[in-house]
């Protein structure tokens, strides 16, 4: 049996208003009320953060979660956004690690692990995003890359630091470009990761750790995705932004609970 739950997580990524949310979270909260035994998680943008939270207080279906966060506690860094902030609005998942924010805002690994640290102190469970690029897979570096980034990140964490922390295996290949991996190669680099965890932390921790997959998932291919037993859910782009679409690919999450559990 596997003891793991299945996680669902909706990036938004700079999509969507605070106008939006209302409607959105109507149509989805409909569609998925009779669903348990997934998490559920809320990534939108910052400005739509304070609505989400607002029309969630009283959901225990959905969590909040933030696509970006400070390493610094507070002070002098305008435009940045710190974890005190975010958890005074009930936010508590974070992404760390990012592709888009590695490629595009220079995020080395270094800041990764800076806030990965910062994400423990602060009782948050972080995301933590690692993948390779399509060169890199070509080349034959995809397992070496996900090593470096993974000792990096997770250098000098305690058992309960890993315990808290949700890895999300995201080909930078396969992002936001339809190409998605094929569940063959998705449950490989998730088997690695496991491998790595058992060498990083321990065989226990590596038993419990959450590990999910995100890359072009959508309702046609998260059945077969989350069917393998080393991927523990999925951080959903594009998809996640239609409500119904969202809610289809949560019913693939519970659907393959079930099955996994069984």
């Amino acid at each position: 049996m596997n003891p793991r739950k299945k996680i669902i997580a909706a990036n938004w990524k700079m999509n969507l208003t605070s106008s939006e949310v209302q409607p959105y979270l109507e149509t989805f909260l409909l569609e998925v009320n009779h669903i348990d035994g997934v998490d559920v998680i809320l990534i939108p943008s910052f400005t739509s953060i304070p609505k989400a939270s607002e029309l969630l207080e009283k959901n225990p279906k959905v969590r909040l979660g933030a696509q970006n966060f400070s390493a610094h506690d507070k002070g002098a860094f305008t435009g940045e956004v710190s974890a005190r902030m975010l958890r005074d609005l009930f936010v508590r998942y974070v992404l760390v690690g990012h592709s888009e924010r590695r490629q595009h805002f220079g995020e080395t690994d270094q800041i990764v692990h800076q806030k990965l640290r910062m994400a423990h102190r602060s009782e948050f469970r972080p995301i933590l995003c690692v993948g390779e690029t399509q060169e890199e897979r070509k080349a034959g570096k995809a397992k070496q890359v996900l090593e470096h980034q993974l000792k990096t990140a997770l250098a000098d964490s305690s058992p309960e630091d890993f315990a808290n922390t949700i890895i999300a295996y995201e080909p930078i290949w396969a992002i936001g470009t339809g190409c998605t991996a094929t569940a063959e190669q998705a449950s490989e680099m998730h088997h690695f990761i496991r491998e790595m965890i058992k060498s990083l932390a321990s065989k226990e921790v590596a038993a419990k750790i959450r590990l999910i997959y995100g890359g072009s998932v959508t309702p046609a291919n998260a059945c077969e995705l989350l069917k393998s037993p080393d991927i523990d859910g999925a951080l959903v782009g594009g998809a996640s932004l239609d409500p119904r679409a969202f809610a289809e690919i949560v019913k693939a999450g519970c659907s393959a609970a079930v099955e996994v559990r069984s």
